[in-house]
């Protein structure tokens, strides 16, 4: 698909629509509960809160990679593909989202070490999307194979190379040619720059920038790094107990928040020139306000 035709699509991207998930066992737990919003084309929308607030889980639904432990209990997850319409994702059988995983979203996990297979060069792992779902094999799977590790800053040569031959900024620049092989629509990117230095994670955000811009993708970016929200969101999703308490754009999320839970993690946030102190989140918001009030701007 060229970035006209992606630049026409009227629908957004991607819609999740009142998307609750809770243990298989015990469907009245919701672990995350009435989670709604939306990304476009060649946007980010950044997706921020603390550890066990929902954020993975939400996007491992999009991907349909939740556990047998887990269930979507309710809720839509509209996917525009202009080749097919707009579908709802939830609704598709394993063998449908195998056709969409890797081809029209992809996802990178957060920690390249676990999620490379060890015992295959890298070559070969970038490799097997590109011969799934475009058939490409020899010399035109080797060629495209060099231009991907070229794009995200690696040498070709490195192809035959195995995981723990590699840096980790250099098997996470592997894990996002792979993602980016079958030039995916929509990219899905789970905290891709936690395990890494703040010199290779400012890289690795310019690279995703660079290549969101230039294929036209709409990239759902999951952080609890604020800094790496003012980088590069467009959107700014809250999201604290699995639900959400404040969405909309980032200058209005950061610049002027209204929820109690987005002012205490944004006071957590450490001063540059070492001028304010450290200050941790201050939970006496809760006795105060709902959590199901939650506030778009």
């Amino acid at each position: 698909m060229t970035t006209e035709t992606r630049l026409h699509q009227v629908a957004p991207l991607l819609q999740l629509l009142h998307v609750r998930i809770s243990p298989a066992k015990t469907p009245a737990r919701l672990l995350v509960n009435d989670v709604s919003f939306s990304i476009e084309a060649g946007k980010t929308t950044c997706v921020v809160g603390e550890s066990g607030s929902g954020k993975s889980l939400t996007a491992l639904s999009v991907m349909g990679l939740l556990s047998r432990q887990l269930q979507l209990t309710s809720g839509k997850i509209l996917f525009n593909d202009n080749q097919l319409g707009v579908q709802d994702l939830t609704a598709l059988d394993e063998a449908s989202m195998r056709k969409i995983r890797g081809a029209k979203i992809a996802m990178i996990f957060q920690e390249p070490m676990t999620s490379l297979n060890p015992v295959l060069s890298v070559g070969y792992q970038i490799g097997e999307s590109l011969t799934t779902h475009l058939g490409l094999k020899g010399e035109g799977l080797k060629t495209k194979i060099a231009s991907l590790l070229e794009l995200v800053g690696i040498p070709p040569s490195r192809a035959n190379s195995y995981p723990d031959e590699l840096s980790g900024g250099q098997r996470q620049r592997v894990m996002i040619a792979m993602s980016i092989a079958c030039e995916p629509l929509l990219l899905i990117a789970d905290e891709p720059t936690t395990a890494l230095d703040v010199t290779v994670q400012a890289q690795i955000l310019k690279l995703l920038d660079e290549l969101k811009t230039r294929m036209n993708m709409g990239m759902l970016f999951i952080t609890h790094d604020f800094g790496v929200v003012a980088d590069i969101a467009d959107n700014v999703v809250v999201m604290f107990r699995g639900e959400i308490v404040e969405s909309g754009a980032k200058e209005e999320v950061l610049g002027k928040p209204q929820h109690p839970y987005t002012q205490a993690l944004l006071a957590c946030v450490p001063d540059i020139e070492g001028k304010k102190p450290l200050k941790p989140i201050d939970y006496a918001w809760l006795n105060d306000i709902r959590l199901d009030e939650s506030i778009s701007t």
